[in-house]
């Protein structure tokens, strides 16, 4: 290693978060960021920790993609028989982490995680390229496999299966939707004085707190 990572530093620095200027609940403010950091973080403007936790409790994160939110809550796509499927069927609670370097912003979410429906599963997977309407197929997500070759021949196989048709969705594959109980904004600030808003829903309502940083 050619740098001390302890020795890296960086200051932050962006418009301070006013709670007289913050909107009653989260969702408006959420979609606003996120609209700033698709456009300042590109492609990757969408992606996010997922947590979720195994049955004996032990904690797993990894990077998916956002692909819907509204009023109802965040949704993304996944198998249902991976790790995080598996988990997620087990504990339907989910913590989801949103940074966007660019903005000096991160957003944690957490609540309880419900499936989509299957008209809403249906709907997103025939809008995906149909490169990855077949990766659904092919990919047993999470299980152990010899080697490359055999997820490019399982490719083949399913390309000849369906070969001038429509692909359809697998049973085993489709939406989740994180339904928010407690949404966190984080803007950062010059000398690790962070801003720090918090809303949490208590019976039905949303509430809004100032964290220290």
């Amino acid at each position: 290693m050619t740098r001390d990572i302890a020795d890296i530093r960086r200051d932050y620095e962006g418009g301070r978060l006013e709670e007289s200027q913050m909107p009653d609940q989260p969702v408006p403010l959420f979609s606003e960021w996120l609209t700033l950091a698709l456009e300042a973080e590109g492609d990757d403007g969408n992606a996010m920790t997922l947590a979720t936790v195994d049955s004996q409790g032990l904690p797993h994160a990894r990077v998916v993609l956002l692909k819907g939110t509204d009023e109802r809550g965040l949704v993304f796509y996944s198998n249902y028989h991976s790790h995080k499927g598996s988990e997620l069927a087990n504990v339907p609670h989910a913590a989801l982490v949103f940074w966007w370097p660019s903005l000096s912003r991160q957003v944690r979410v957490e609540g309880a995680v419900e499936l989509v429906s299957e008209e809403e599963s249906d709907a997103y997977f025939s809008s995906r390229p149909r490169a990855s309407q077949l990766g659904a197929w092919v990919a047993t997500q999470s299980v152990v496999i010899p080697n490359r070759t055999w997820l490019e021949e399982r490719e083949q196989r399913f390309e000849q299966a369906y070969e001038g048709q429509e692909i359809p969705r697998p049973i085993h594959w489709g939406g989740y939707r994180l339904v928010p109980e407690m949404i966190e904004f984080w803007q950062g600030q010059p000398s690790r004085l962070h801003d720090r808003i918090r809303y949490e829903r208590r019976d039905g309502h949303w509430q809004r707190f100032r964290l220290a940083p």
